[in-house]
């Protein structure tokens, strides 16, 4: 299929909810007015990023596959996939919205017993039910504010082995962007549901709260997106018993995080170490599946982004030691205490900085990104367990850091390439 087929298929897609929303909601009309100006925005950073990536080789394009129509050096294709965000997602927006503007949810309290023994009771939420309100919750149950977070690191080791975008980038990167997310994070809120209830963090972009009736339907939804998406993905990669291999650890720990009988994130340390495997093997795959060629500076890049997410994990789960304690569970944060977990965390960003100070330039560049999170976690390295839940601010500041750290990334990856 031409890149203007796929384009076709897309628009087509997005086209169609729009004109539904617009139909069963008509006061979505607002939201495109604001769609609109951010996509021209959006086209305007896509005609400059992609002429600069095209022109320094970070990517090229098949010439039997394009319509040779082109904005400067970048093909017209390209600008398809903003146009079609634009329509979707104010859709999106509108068609799963709960609750009309002005009307709160309704919540319930039920008393549940923890594994420990102990009576406790929670707020549960209740509310709207039907299709779209399922939609929405499973949408929710895949974290949408972490979906980069897994997608940009195989696309980035992909693009910058093959140096081209073909069907395997555009299938794997789709799979770690949605399927893998609701996997990884479905099971966690499935499970983890009865201590989710205590935690006052839980609801929102940092986890959704599912209604017990739902939970079924996140776990089929899992394998259900996942599945077909894999095969195709393993169809296109063919032979490659390294990048199996990769993505079975990578599944595995998926699942080993939160599945009962295995439960890695109430083995300390453990659980920081397979959170860590969650977004690195993504890159790791990547890297397989095009056959990279591993090097010293290779690994000590990897080991870097190890020792980052080792960081990330432990840092997040300082918040949560009294909910966690509460609950019975046992993490890394529970097991060191709050202000000794933040130490550590720190001691493992500076790692990774050290770790990228010897690799090839401009990677010593890259260890100044570990700075911000530093910063970011000091005003907690003696924060007392009772006083833990403060480190909520920290996390906030840390997951809009990530954004941050993802365009200065790409900006270092393009350097590198117009480097080499």
């Amino acid at each position: 299929m031409s890149y203007l087929g796929l384009n076709a298929v897309f628009l087509g897609l997005a086209a169609l909810v729009a004109a539904v929303a617009l139909w069963r909601r008509p006061a979505a009309r607002r939201l495109y007015a604001a769609s609109a100006l951010a996509l021209v925005a959006v086209l305007v950073l896509t005609a400059v990023f992609d002429n600069i990536m095209i022109g320094v080789g970070l990517v090229a394009y098949d010439p039997t596959l394009i319509s040779g129509v082109f904005v400067g050096i970048a093909p017209v294709e390209d600008f398809a996939y903003p146009v079609a965000a634009a329509l979707l997602l104010p859709a999106l927006w509108s068609l799963l919205a709960e609750h009309p503007p002005g009307r709160t949810r309704s919540t319930t309290r039920r008393t549940t017993r923890t594994r420990t023994g102990r009576m406790t009771e929670a707020t549960h939420p209740t509310g709207p039910t039907g299709l779209g309100h399922t939609v929405r919750q499973v949408l929710l149950s895949s974290r949408p504010l972490s979906w980069i977070n897994t997608a940009f690191p195989f696309a980035a080791a992909y693009i910058v082995t093959t140096g081209r975008v073909d069907a395997l980038l555009v299938v794997g990167t789709l799979f770690f962007l949605i399927p893998y997310n609701l996997l990884m994070y479905g099971i966690n809120d499935v499970f983890d549901y009865e201590s989710d209830l205590r935690n006052p963090r839980k609801g929102g972009v940092e986890g959704a709260m599912l209604e017990q009736g739902l939970h079924r339907t996140v776990l089929i939804s899992g394998v259900a997106t996942a599945l077909p998406v894999l095969l195709l993905m393993l169809v296109l990669a063919g032979a490659n018993p390294w990048s199996w291999l990769v993505l079975a650890v990578s599944l595995f720990a998926v699942v080993a995080y939160s599945a009962p009988g295995l439960r890695f994130k109430e083995r300390p340390v453990l659980d920081s170490v397979t959170s860590s495997i969650h977004f690195v093997s993504p890159a790791v795959y990547g890297l397989a599946v095009a056959g990279a060629l591993v090097t010293p500076d290779l690994v000590a890049l990897l080991a870097a982004f190890f020792f980052w997410g080792i960081a990330s994990h432990a840092f997040g789960a300082v918040q949560d030691v009294e909910p966690d304690r509460q609950g019975g569970i046992s993490s890394i944060a529970t097991a060191f205490g709050a202000a000794q977990t933040v130490r550590l965390a720190i001691g493992f960003w500076l790692l990774a900085g050290l770790l990228m100070l010897v690799t090839d330039w401009p990677g010593p560049l890259a260890a100044l990104l570990v700075i911000p999170y530093i910063l970011a976690a000091w005003p907690y390295r003696s924060i007392s367990d009772a006083e833990s839940e403060r480190a909520n601010n920290g996390w906030k500041r840390f997951l809009r850091l990530n954004f941050f750290t993802g365009f200065l990334v790409t900006m270092l990856l393009i350097l590198w390439v117009v480097l080499r």
